[in-house]
Formats: C-alpha cells, structure tokens, sequence
C-alpha cells in the first residue's frame, strides 16, 4: 500500500509539471522549431495549451516556449 500511494504521487507530480503542448500536442515540426527572420510572418500561439498551461501549472509555458510545442505547426 505505501509503494502504491509512492507511484501514485510521482505520477501526479510528473504530470503537474509536465507542459500540456509538450505532451498533447504532438510531433514538433521545424517551422515550430525556428524563429521567424526579420520580416518574416511571426508564429501562432496555440492559444488552449497557453491558457491550460497557466491554469494548471504555468512554469509548463516555459518548457512549451522553449521546445516550440505552443506553436502552432505550419499548414
């Protein structure tokens, strides 16, 4: 009982602070990946993981940011 109430918590704690585009949004494309260049169309945000990242735990936008997860990808 006391390993399971164990897993349970670390598993609770890895999907708090996981980033909800990181690990719903799927694959992240190279036009996710890449910044725009100057003059260049700038990149979508997608705005439910944004929200959802902030709602549920917002240091998860960072790691959304950082890999390119919360944009959207090209069509």
């Amino acid at each position: 009982m006391k390993k399971m109430k164990k897993v349970i918590a670390i598993g609770l704690i890895t999907v708090m602070m996981s980033s909800c585009a990181t690990v719903f949004g799927g694959k992240v494309t190279a036009h996710q990946k890449t910044k725009p260049m100057a003059g260049e169309q700038q990149r979508q945000v997608r705005v439910g993981a944004l929200i959802a990242d902030i709602l549920l735990f917002w240091p998860g936008a960072i790691v959304d940011f950082a890999t390119g997860a919360i944009y959207k990808p090209q069509k």
